[in-house]
């Protein structure tokens, strides 16, 4: 690849292109079992598990499936939050050549019922809870059988010691039918010894959905190839972070692409352990801090504010902190520099799309630019184009579309072969995302292009809004959108949460965003809002605001 711009902001020791090794995430695991036989892989909740121990479950679970029917292409889908059975049961799938379906299991029965058809799912491995709508949904679809996941099955300790907000899940006692059956008791008749992989490198591996909240959601189809190299090109970026050695808080929920691909994947990969924790709250990642001591803590920008806001958090010693990881959004300034100022530790923005994997990340020991996500990860390419002629590329530091094309990108979308024509353009993967590099490389986003707020003729991308409202002290949460406006065409409307405790009115916010903003940028509406909604992830939904404004204008 010839030299670009953002090579000169690489880490000492971290390649400019690879030599990928064709080794499987199933392949992976297991060489992590060999390596790293008594090493933990995963801490649930005390409860530990070795990578010997978890290659032996993954293979009697792989077992089973075969036993039941499950071969190579058939599509097993996955509706489970982190538990020690979501990743058993993806290895297992991996392991025998089919392909594990991800499926987000707060979702409704409605887009449940879209994904499982389009994927042609025929069998489904879901928490006890979940077991009701799933059995309504097989007259529906091709689910053949239901495997039912207890969230107790490997707690170390009572259930009645349950976490608070884990007591909802609790499983009521499933009916064992011909349909459905229940995870922990067909795993244990199965043999734990080793299978052989049947994984292809070029082969579809994993369907990741994408969306959901407003309209029908996309499937992603990614290969053996494009998890291995993402996998690879991220673990490539971190020279001096040996394998068998590193701890790492599983923060994000892995039906996601982000705990996909870290907590699924990149953990084995390096043979760490993950601390997994079912929901990502600031108590329970608090107390994993305190217990566990993980090296690496990763999250969104709203798992580290509500940290930031828990009085505890910052009075803990946290020098056993070498790095954090932060995606789906801009983190703040202030929250970057107080959570330096607490740790001394890295905070690593990740960007990364469910089409492409990961494709920037600061660079691990560089310079931090706030308001950037880093630089592109090997072999990865990019370019800055105009959103309405894709064939003109912008000068440096000019805003424009964000293109990418990597070895690590998907294969395409799920039964949609237009969009997928219309998204990739010779190798060139549009993301809608508008964005700028500076002089030494790093990417900044401003923002989708589908958000751009036009009023008066002016372009607001409502995330510069949004991080000078997180600046100020009184506020925990921002998100602006567009509204319409009879002179203006549109006009910047703020929803926000305050700090517990604090009051403001909008006549000091709108002076405050004055004092930093141009006129025009200035919000015009203010909301005051309890909570802010959010995906599993914990992303801020700018699109679901704009879905309830404008129920609200149709109701008058």
């Amino acid at each position: 690849m010839k030299e670009k711009l953002w090579y000169k902001s690489y880490a000492p020791g971290v390649k400019k292109t690879l030599d990928y090794e064709k080794i499987t995430m199933s392949e992976a695991l297991k060489r992590s079992a060999e390596k790293f036989p008594n090493n933990v892989a995963l801490n649930y909740m005390g409860k530990n598990i070795t990578y010997k121990q978890l290659d032996g479950l993954v293979n009697r679970f792989a077992r089973a499936l075969m036993d039941m029917g499950i071969g190579e292409g058939d599509r097993v889908s996955l509706c489970l939050p982190n538990l020690p059975q979501t990743l058993i049961a993806n290895f297992a799938i991996f392991r025998i050549g089919a392909v594990a379906v991800q499926n987000n299991p707060l979702y409704t029965e409605r887009e449940l019922e879209h994904q499982l058809n389009d994927s042609e799912s025929v069998m489904v491995i879901t928490m006890s809870l979940l077991v009701p709508r799933m059995l309504s949904l097989m007259p529906k679809t091709k689910i053949k059988k239901i495997i039912a996941c207890h969230i107790n099955s490997y707690l170390p300790f009572p259930k009645k010691q349950l976490f608070p907000y884990l007591k909802k899940a609790m499983h009521k006692e499933v009916e064992t039918t011909e349909e459905v059956v229940v995870f922990k008791d067909i795993i244990d008749k199965y043999s734990p010894d080793p299978l052989e992989d049947k994984g292809e490198w070029e082969k579809l591996s994993t369907i990741i959905y994408t969306g959901g909240t407003t309209g029908a959601s996309k499937g992603i189809l990614m290969s053996n190839k494009g998890i291995s190299t993402s996998i690879q090109q991220f673990a490539a970026w971190f020279p001096d972070l040996l394998p068998g050695e590193e701890s790492l808080v599983g923060t994000y929920p892995i039906f996601h692409i982000a705990g996909f691909l870290v907590n699924q994947c990149f953990i084995p990969w390096k043979g760490w352990t993950q601390h997994m924790i079912p929901r990502p709250e600031p108590k329970g990642i608090i107390d994993i801090l305190k217990k566990n001591k993980p090296t690496f803590l990763p999250g969104v920008p709203t798992i580290f504010v509500g940290l930031l806001s828990d009085p505890e958090f910052r009075k803990m010693d946290l020098s056993f902190i070498k790095g954090f990881f932060s995606g789906a959004g801009p983190l703040a300034a202030d929250t970057i520099r107080d959570m330096k100022e607490l740790t001394g530790a890295t905070m690593c923005e990740v960007y990364g799309l469910s089409e492409t994997a990961i494709v920037a990340v600061t660079p691990w020991g560089g310079e931090i630019k706030p308001g950037t996500v880093g630089v592109p990860v090997p072999d990865t390419d990019f370019k800055i184009v105009d959103p309405d002629n894709i064939k003109k590329e912008m000068p440096r530091g000019e805003i424009g579309e964000i293109a990418i094309k990597g070895p690590q990108s998907m294969m395409g979308y799920n039964n949609m072969p237009e969009l997928t024509k219309e998204s990739v353009v010779d190798g060139w993967f549009y993301t809608g995302d508008m964005g700028f590099f500076d002089e030494d490389g790093y990417l900044s986003i401003v923002d989708r292009k589908k958000d751009l707020i036009i009023a008066g003729g002016y372009n607001i991308y409502p995330v510069e809004v949004d991080n000078i409202l997180f600046d100020h002290p009184k506020i925990l949460e921002a998100c602006c959108i567009g509204v319409p406006d009879k002179y203006r065409g549109e006009t910047v409307k703020a929803f926000i949460v305050l700090e517990e405790g604090e009051n403001m009115t909008e006549e000091e916010i709108t002076g405050y965003c004055k004092e930093h903003l141009s006129a025009y940028k200035v919000p015009k509406i203010i909301e005051f809002i309890d909570v802010l909604p959010k995906n599993a992830v914990g992303k801020i939904l700018r699109r679901e605001l704009r879905r309830i404004e404008m129920e609200r204008e149709k109701s008058g």
